[in-house]
């Protein structure tokens, strides 16, 4: 990529941000924005459709990352154009990470299952919720509805309901898990419905 800055000027702001200069850093943005907007836009033309970052904020971002108004030293044009592409690279791998993520669950709410309130003192709007939602489990899976009677309507505990349902523990654990989940989730979206 060739600046089409005179090289002198560069190379002094350079100098004067090695040096600590306040003003330097600002001058030096103003210097190469361009350039780095045009490289900001190489390396996204080379993205994945429906890339959302746009040239100007990758620019801004890697400028950041590169010390912002603190500088560190740069040896010539070169170093600094190398660690700027080096900024754009990575802040592009973690917004593919991002998104990448968020098609994997990342933005999925995260439910503590101990905290999932289902016990008979539930009030009768709480208590009805349940009801409706559980007989929609039952036709999705009966043995963790019945497990979730046992536990909720007549108080007994994970053993105690794996004894009576013919389950080991373990696999009255992981059915009570997602028995909860799912109660969790279908209430929620009953609610949000109404």
């Amino acid at each position: 990529m060739r600046i089409h800055k005179p090289m002198g000027e560069l190379e002094k702001i350079l100098q004067r941000t090695e040096h600590g200069e306040p003003q330097a850093a600002a001058q030096l943005l103003v210097l190469v924005y361009d350039e780095l907007r045009k490289l900001a836009a190489l390396k996204l033309s080379r993205e994945a459709p429906g890339q959302t970052l746009q040239a100007t904020a990758l620019v801004h971002e890697a400028w950041i990352r590169l010390g912002g108004d603190e500088q560190p030293g740069w040896e010539n044009r070169a170093h600094f154009f190398a660690a700027a592409a080096e900024a754009m690279r990575r802040i592009l791998i973690d917004n593919a990470r991002r998104r990448r993520a968020l098609r994997h669950g990342a933005d999925a709410e995260k439910v503590d299952l101990e905290s999932i309130e289902l016990t008979a003192e539930a009030n009768d709007d709480r208590l009805l919720a349940v009801h409706e939602a559980l007989d929609v489990l039952a036709k999705h899976d009966a043995a963790k509805a019945e497990l979730v009677k046992l536990r909720f309507f007549v108080g007994l505990s994970v053993e105690e309901a794996a004894k009576v349902l013919g389950f080991s523990t373990p696999t009255a654990r992981r059915h009570w898990a997602y028995a909860r989940a799912w109660l969790y989730r279908e209430i929620k979206r009953e609610q949000a419905a109404h």
